[in-house]
């Protein structure tokens, strides 16, 4: 203040607000009243002084100190006796959930160590109290052997007695040891019950962990399940090479689950980091004990919805009857949620993306997104994308965003053009950007384009547009896998339509 006070002296308003310090006169040389007070307070230093003869010097006290001391330690030997005569046993006794102990005895550094102290104290106590039993015990047959002294006549008979006596002696000896012991047993365990009630609670806890935790038997479980649906899903779409190329290759960028070549110039790292995230997200879910789900959650519109399907026919509910006998297998449950909207309620993915820890579980492990309908040629929608993968990295389990077009790869035309809709060159970029955190999109109508069947013959020579509204079939199969074994006609019928 003082200094704020003197570097603002030419504005009024500030030497008004420091008033007390800045507003004062201040005295340039004392008063008379203070030079008289301060003559008197100021004595020479050589009055205070005191001669030899008044004042001892340092050694002189010192020597005295050490002279007592010397007397009190000579007067005070011998009482070491004393002490320890008035100390009883309950004064060196430990006790448990006692934190105070006496000095003489050896301090506990935790509770266990209390536990031992107080059964050595009672396992010496025992062993006194037999000492003390047997003595009286001798002291007893003694005094009746010299009381009951018998003629000569009845040697043998005291003789026979005095063995039986000793014998009975013995006996009670042997059975006062064998009950000490059946309750220094007894006792231990309730003295160190403290501990051991702590050992069976992490017993108990491991115990539950290995009930809940992925065993060995349960990933071999994991693993003969996956390998049946790769199987069926192979054998469905007419072997190995077409089902990899209709299933794996028809993302932005294609999934490889091959082990990688050593030539550096072929690896591609947004595919080995995209690969770890996805691989990273399941192992992470298997080896979590407390979590029994598996969580996919979907945002976007009536593809996501259904509309027009049954809800059991909704793709949600199919990937759950697909996919679920493998989480099943590792003793969890595979969930879909389905957050899908119609498109004419007003929302579509500019406000949708924003809204995705309200729309499904907050807790799920990956997420779809089906907007894609409503993306044809509007500018913003990448934007819209790459907030959503953004936003849910700040989920719990950050999950991998995975999108789900019915269109095609953006720049790679493979079916008629009337029902193409160009996509922007630019999602191969935010694919690969994002790689990393599991970021992927896959393009329904090129996987179908890469199975073989050639759908641009079939347009312009048959006139056949398997993508219009209400056709059935999809050049492979005319129903769907389950409506195969379909008994009314009309249901299956509706099973085997396209789009």
């Amino acid at each position: 203040l003082v200094t704020n006070s003197g570097s603002s002296a030419s504005s009024k308003n500030n030497n008004h607000q420091f008033a007390s310090f800045s507003n004062k006169k201040r005295t340039i040389s004392p008063s008379k009243e203070q030079r008289s007070l301060l003559e008197s307070t100021n004595v020479k230093y050589t009055k205070l002084r005191m001669n030899a003869t008044q004042r001892p010097g340092v050694l002189k006290w010192s020597f005295l100190v050490i002279i007592v001391a010397v007397i009190i330690v000579f007067f005070n030997i011998g009482q070491e006796e004393i002490i320890d005569e008035a100390i009883t046993a309950e004064d060196t006794e430990a006790k448990l959930n006692d934190k105070t102990y006496h000095l003489l005895r050896p301090k506990a550094k935790d509770q266990e160590d209390v536990v031992s102290v107080v059964v050595d104290d009672k396992r010496e106590k025992e062993q006194e109290e037999v000492v003390e039993l047997n003595h009286e015990q001798k002291e007893t047959n003694e005094s009746l052997t010299q009381t009951t002294q018998p003629a000569a006549a009845d040697d043998s008979i005291d003789s026979s007695e005095t063995e039986e006596n000793e014998e009975e002696t013995a006996t009670a000896e042997e059975t006062t040891d064998v009950e000490e012991a059946t309750d220094e047993q007894e006792e231990e365990p309730a003295a160190s019950s403290v501990v051991q009630s702590a050992l069976d609670e992490d017993e108990q806890e491991i115990s539950q962990d290995v009930d809940g935790s992925f065993t060995i038997e349960r990933l071999k479980a994991t693993r003969e399940a996956a390998q049946n649906l790769i199987s069926m899903l192979e054998q469905y779409y007419n072997g190995v090479e077409q089902s990899k190329n209709m299933m794996l290759d028809s993302w932005l960028v294609p999934w490889n689950f091959d082990k990688q070549t050593n030539d550096t110039e072929k690896i591609d790292t947004d595919k080995i980091v995209m690969k770890d995230k996805i691989v990273d997200t399941m192992a992470r879910a298997l080896v979590t004990n407390d979590q029994k789900e598996f969580i996919i959650g979907t945002i976007g519109s009536s593809v996501a919805a259904g509309h027009d399907n049954c809800n059991f026919d909704s793709y949600e509910r199919q990937m759950e009857r697909t996919f679920g006998p493998v989480w099943e297998a590792a003793g969890m449950k595979l969930v879909c949620e389905n957050a899908g909207e119609g498109g004419g309620c007003g929302d579509d993915f500019a406000n949708q993306v924003f809204c995705i820890k309200q729309n499904v579980s907050p807790n799920i492990d990956i997420a779809h997104y089906t907007w894609t309908y409503f993306e044809v040629g509007n500018e913003h929608a990448l934007e819209a994308r790459e907030s959503l993968v953004r936003w849910a990295q700040m989920l719990p389990r950050q999950p991998p965003v995975h999108v789900f077009n019915t269109f095609e790869l953006p720049g790679k035309p493979h079916l008629p053009a009337d029902t193409d809709a160009g996509g922007s060159l630019m999602e191969y970029t935010l694919a690969r950007y994002y790689a990393k955190y599991g970021y992927n999109a896959f393009y329904m109508r090129s996987g179908y384009a890469k199975g073989g069947y050639d759908y641009t013959t079939a347009f312009k020579e048959n006139e056949v547009n398997h993508f219009e509204a209400n056709h059935v079939g999809d050049g492979y199969h005319t129903v769907t896998r389950y409506g195969e074994n379909e008994e009314d006609p009309n249901r299956k019928s509706s099973l085997g339509v396209l789009m």
